[in-house]
């Protein structure tokens, strides 16, 4: 499956049209040409394969702490913005990875589109990877990350893990939008955008 997926990521992706099928309802779509020209914050995320223990497939996610900005007390994939010292997005993403979770063995094979997040500012890229190492050693960073939650691929790809409903975010605002239930999580957003892509990637590889 990794040999396929890697294949296909070097082919058109399915984009927005993916993205969007896990969109809050009210979310606009933004056009790639404009942001060319829009300020944004560079930042990058990492989707990584990992195998457990019983050889199945996992990738990982974040819990944020609770803090005063937008993205509080969210599940997120791991990653952060682009820094000066970083040579390029896949060395943020696989910088973030490290930080936030301890990981830092990542074979990156493709990338995923772009996504904007009008409500942060942030243009994140999204990286795929693997982790050659079986059943990887993990452990979340104190400050920012509350707990690591493993996405199973077969909760990722069942349609019953799809749910729909209001989510109040930590502000308070409540968001109409469809979202992944993992374990006790909601994964809504621009987590569950990104993932939908990747979803539908690996649903035409088979």
């Amino acid at each position: 499956m990794i040999n396929k997926l890697k294949l296909r990521l070097q082919q058109p992706l399915p984009g927005q049209d993916a993205q969007y099928l896990m969109a809050p309802v009210d979310r606009e779509r933004f056009d790639p040409e404009v942001l060319k020209v829009k300020n944004y914050r560079p930042s990058a995320v990492m989707i990584v394969f990992c195998e457990d223990a019983q050889g199945d497939l996992f990738i990982p996610l974040i819990e944020r702490m609770a803090y005063n900005g937008v993205h509080s007390a969210q599940i997120a994939l791991p990653g952060g913005k682009f820094e000066d010292t970083d040579v390029n997005l896949e060395q943020t993403a696989i910088r973030e990875c490290f930080e936030e979770i301890g990981l830092k063995d990542i074979e990156v094979i493709g990338q995923l589109t772009q996504l904007y997040i009008p409500v942060s500012g942030f243009l994140v890229q999204p990286f795929v990877g693997i982790c050659p190492v079986a059943d990887p050693a993990m452990i979340n960073q104190q400050r920012e990350v509350k707990a690591i939650v493993k996405l199973k691929l077969g909760t990722l790809m069942s349609n019953d893990s799809i749910k729909k409903g209001i989510i109040e975010t930590a502000q308070k605002m409540q968001i109409n939008t469809s979202y992944f239930e993992v374990e006790t999580y909601k994964v809504w957003g621009a987590t569950a955008m990104m993932l939908s892509e990747l979803k539908e990637v690996l649903r035409s590889i088979g």
